[in-house]
């Protein structure tokens, strides 16, 4: 039986681990070839250790387990030149080019007048400039080819509404979403579909990381992993802290496939009833 993505080729940004890596092998799973791309850096402004060139090895590794074929190329999205490279890289090594997932993004916590300026610029610069740039980069290849396509933007809940001490993040999630529904309509005559993703709280080192833990004790140094639960748990319905990539994934793999041919234009939840304006409070 043909997997639900079988013979399309699928470029995915942040690639190196967490959700990236994750859609990654979803799509592998079903059948896709994989462009894997990652900064594999760190980022002066995010509170926690970035991805490394291991970690993208290791993506290409499990995703070769699979029995898929892989390119894999270290390019940060801040770059429209490397990204244009890495389309025409990844079109010299598989022909084609059917399915973009642009899920690089950072995050970092502070109230609205807090936030430097440097914080404010790299969160816009990857989290909503890097996005616009990857379909920049790989539009034009997607039109020339004439078989339309699939784009899959990464945005989050704050997306869609708004959060606290997430001013900078939540202003580039809202541009996500609004540059997915201008592409939508634009790209429609080319039979190009784009939709975005809003998860709640995933658990990935953005999420996991001592500093954002740190959060729900009150700036408490020294916070750990059980200590931030209850704090996450309460921004959902369902009685769970976070989501696990693969429920992110399984989203991202309904749209790029067939399945999902007429859908365009959407916001694709998955937030554990964390956007439900009352909530029965938790035990």
């Amino acid at each position: 039986m043909a997997g639900r993505v079988e013979g399309k080729v699928a470029l995915i940004t942040g690639a190196a681990r967490g959700q990236g890596r994750s859609h990654a092998l979803r799509l592998a799973q079903e059948g896709a070839d994989i462009i894997a791309v990652d900064l594999c850096a760190d980022v002066a402004t995010a509170p926690y250790d970035g991805a490394t060139e291991a970690d993208l090895a290791e993506t290409v590794k499990q995703v070769e387990d699979l029995d898929r074929r892989v390119l894999s190329r270290v390019a940060d999205v801040r770059d429209l030149r490397a990204l244009e490279t890495v389309v025409a890289d990844g079109l010299s090594e598989f022909g084609h080019l059917d399915v973009v997932v642009a899920n690089a993004g950072i995050g970092a916590f502070a109230p609205a007048w807090e936030i430097t300026e440097d914080s404010w610029q790299e969160m816009i610069d990857i989290n909503l400039t890097g996005v616009w740039k990857t379909t920049r980069a790989a539009i034009p290849a997607m039109i020339e080819q004439g078989t339309g396509g699939s784009i899959i933007l990464t945005s989050s809940i704050a997306g869609l509404v708004a959060f606290g001490n997430l001013a900078h993040y939540t202003a580039a999630k809202h541009g996500v979403t609004g540059l997915m529904r201008t592409l939508a309509v634009e790209l429609a005559p080319h039979r190009i579909r784009c939709n975005s993703v809003h998860p709640t709280t995933v658990d990935t080192d953005m999420v996991n990381n001592e500093p954002i833990y740190s959060l729900f004790l009150g700036g408490q140094r020294g916070a750990t992993r059980a200590d931030a639960e209850a704090g996450f748990t309460a921004l959902n319905a369902i009685p769970i802290p976070w989501v696990d990539p693969i429920d992110i994934s399984n989203a991202v793999l309904h749209l790029a496939s067939e399945e999902a041919r007429y859908v365009t234009g959407t916001t694709h939840v998955v937030d554990a009833g964390a956007l439900a304006p009352f909530k029965i409070p938790h035990a």
